[in-house]
């Protein structure tokens, strides 16, 4: 068995993790219960992996936290454009 598969695996279940948040976010369009420090602290891990996963030629490590990157990135979007669309009512 290729090794590899565990790592596709685990790329599309820690991935797929986060669209059921992006999902609601976007639904409710409310985020607050999201933290801010855990997002960027999570993104700035994620950047990490992806530099690690390219400098060691992973293409699960790469795929699944390039995905997460836009996910993660979609949320913090959001986040940041409802709280400040919030704000102003």
């Amino acid at each position: 068995m290729n090794v590899d598969i565990f790592g596709y695996f685990a790329a599309f279940l820690t991935t797929a993790a986060f669209l059921p948040q992006l999902i609601k976010t976007l639904k409710t369009k409310k985020a607050e219960d999201v933290s801010l420090a855990t997002l960027i602290m999570f993104i700035i891990g994620v950047c990490s992996w992806i530099i690690y996963g390219y400098k060691i030629s992973s293409i699960p490590i790469l795929i699944a936290n390039l995905i997460t990157l836009i996910l993660n990135l979609l949320i913090l979007i959001s986040k940041l454009y409802f709280s400040i669309t919030l704000s102003k009512q």
